[in-house]
């Protein structure tokens, strides 16, 4: 299955490759502009004043064949005057069994200028760990 767009993640509606190389390491760097569209409960909605959840996300991968690695770093640059999004996926080998794959996710969610940040903080990075799994 592709990571997006993918029928377990519908928020993501297209994503458009904007650069793609192999670096003289061997690794394939791709950077990608991801089109979201994201359902917010109408009391979010009605406090940032906006009724359009469609965000822009930058998205940028390394694919390490050698070190079978992979890692991915993604922030918004929509909304960024209400919140900020940054996240960094990492795929490796599990040490013990090769047939597995272990993902470490981190992500920071910052809320800007509302009195209920650290609801919709709570809120995102909720969203962000269930997209994960």
């Amino acid at each position: 299955m592709r990571k997006y767009p993918n029928p377990m993640n519908p928020s993501v509606l297209g994503v458009d490759v904007l650069q793609r190389r192999v670096d003289g390491r061997g690794r394939l760097h791709s950077l990608r502009l991801l089109s979201t569209e994201w359902g917010l409960p109408g009391l979010v909605r009605a406090i940032l004043g906006t009724s359009r959840t469609l965000t822009y996300i930058r998205e940028h991968s390394v694919v390490d064949p050698v070190e079978k690695k992979m890692e991915l770093c993604s922030t918004n640059i929509t909304l960024t005057n209400l919140v900020s999004v940054n996240e960094r996926l990492v795929y490796t080998p599990h040490p013990e069994n090769p047939e597995m794959t272990v993902l470490t996710q981190e992500a920071s969610i910052t809320v800007k200028g509302i009195s209920l940040g650290s609801y919709l903080e709570s809120l995102m990075a909720n969203t962000i760990s269930s997209n994960a799994k």
